[in-house]
């Protein structure tokens, strides 16, 4: 190991749960265990977004001292697109899982393959 993958071992393991979402995501089946791997890689996307915006000896951009100088603050904004990112994925999760459980009522499987095949069978 480098020095460099021990200094950012928390890029690394972002990128380590990014790679298991999506292997997750391709490889599996199961509806549900998609939906898991999706929101694996969110979860990781946001982590490699907060360890990048944060900077090491600065603090959080809150003028309480009256220091109002901007080398004395971190960068809001990848903590706002990490926020706003999390509502999102929420309501995207909520949205698939709802539809999960339409498909399941129908088709009484949460296996992909066997929804496509019925569904060829009934000519859609």
């Amino acid at each position: 190991m480098g020095p460099n993958l021990i200094a950012n071992y928390g890029e690394a393991i972002a990128m380590i749960m990014f790679a298991i979402g999506m292997g997750n995501l391709l490889l599996q089946k199961n509806l549900i265990k998609k939906i898991i791997g999706l929101n694996i890689m969110d979860s990781s996307v946001y982590l490699f977004l907060a360890l990048k915006g944060y900077i090491t000896g600065r603090k959080v951009p809150i003028v309480v001292d009256g220091i109002q100088e901007v080398t004395a603050y971190i960068n809001p904004i990848p903590a706002g697109l990490v926020l706003t990112g999390i509502v999102v994925s929420v309501s995207v999760s909520a949205l698939m899982l709802s539809l999960t459980i339409r498909l399941y009522k129908r088709y009484h499987t949460l296996d992909l393959d066997e929804i496509s095949l019925r569904l060829r069978q009934e000519g859609l």
